[in-house]
């Protein structure tokens, strides 16, 4: 029964998908882009590491072999081959930043909304302090200080973005403590964990994986500025900005250099825009008809 309830369930979330088309496209090409991360290393072997002078700002072309499909770097490496290899970093770091941000923001979220009074301004304080300074200020002199390097980068990117999920979660469970079934909840003597986990958490859930396919888009692309600006990933390790940094000194000899890891991170946060805005309307029973509407004409 439970895995019939599943297929069926899995079954509308595929049906609302086909709903909007470009959510769909948006959505096989994050498949596509997941799937890379995770084989196409292997599979490109030594080609994005590999110097080849004879291919030195190679343009895009076919006689090389696919992967100069998209051309060569300045040291002769195969753009394919280090967009899909950057691409496993470039994603790694965010989904790192992301889930950080997501799990330390909600659990002091939670706290805060649930016991109130000096708990929660002690954190909703602390909170402030960190929002009162921009991120990519933030940002730049941490990594100035601590040297740029992954971990220092995932910490940066997570810490600047825990006030957004502590603030909405924080919302979300005081609004959830006065409904009616939060309410039966505790009065028949349920504990507060139990409160959270089982009636309110799941309600607060929907808002944070909406936020989150945001705030990762937001997140590449603050990644990239960083990398762009030099306090990123160090080589020998790469990400789309750092490649997009190194072409932009060939920018007019080989548009290419830049071009290709440049249109990687716009169609990444392109689609994760598009799917956000998607789920949003999905999770929403006072929008979903929109969705549904289009299902039942198309």
């Amino acid at each position: 029964m439970n895995s019939a309830a599943q297929r069926s369930g899995f079954g509308t979330v595929l049906s609302l998908l086909w709903a909007d088309k470009f959510a769909t496209l948006a959505a096989l090409f994050l498949l596509l882009l997941a799937t890379t991360c995770l084989v196409g290393p292997s599979l490109v072997g030594d080609a994005a590491s590999g110097i080849n002078f004879a291919g030195r700002n190679a343009p895009p072309q076919f006689e090389k072999g696919f992967l100069y499909v998209l051309g060569g770097d300045n040291l002769g490496r195969s753009l394919l081959a280090r967009i899909i290899v950057g691409a496993q970093t470039t994603i790694g770091v965010a989904v790192t930043a992301v889930a950080t941000s997501v799990l330390i923001g909600a659990l002091l979220g939670l706290v805060a909304g649930y016991r109130g009074g000096l708990v929660s301004d002690v954190i909703m304080r602390l909170t402030d302090m960190i929002m009162s300074f921009p991120s990519l200020l933030t940002a730049l002199v941490v990594l100035y200080v601590l040297g740029p390097s992954v971990a220092n980068l995932v910490i940066v990117l997570a810490i600047t973005r825990i006030p957004v999920y502590l603030r909405t979660t924080r919302a979300e469970v005081m609004e959830a403590r006065s409904r009616v079934f939060v309410t039966a909840a505790i009065a028949m003597g349920a504990s507060p964990a139990r409160v959270l986990f089982r009636h309110i958490v799941p309600i607060v859930l929907q808002t944070l994986l909406t936020i989150a396919a945001v705030d990762f888009a937001a997140v590449i692309i603050t990644e990239s500025g960083l990398s762009f600006l030099g306090l990123g990933i160090q080589a020998p390790d790469f990400t789309w900005g750092s490649m997009v940094a190194t072409g932009r000194n060939y920018i007019a000899s080989a548009w290419w250099l830049s071009f290709w890891p440049g249109l990687a991170i716009t169609l990444t946060a392109l689609s994760l825009n598009i799917l956000a805005s998607w789920l949003r309307i999905a999770t929403d029973p006072q929008q979903r008809w929109r969705l549904e509407g289009g299902r039942k004409h198309g």
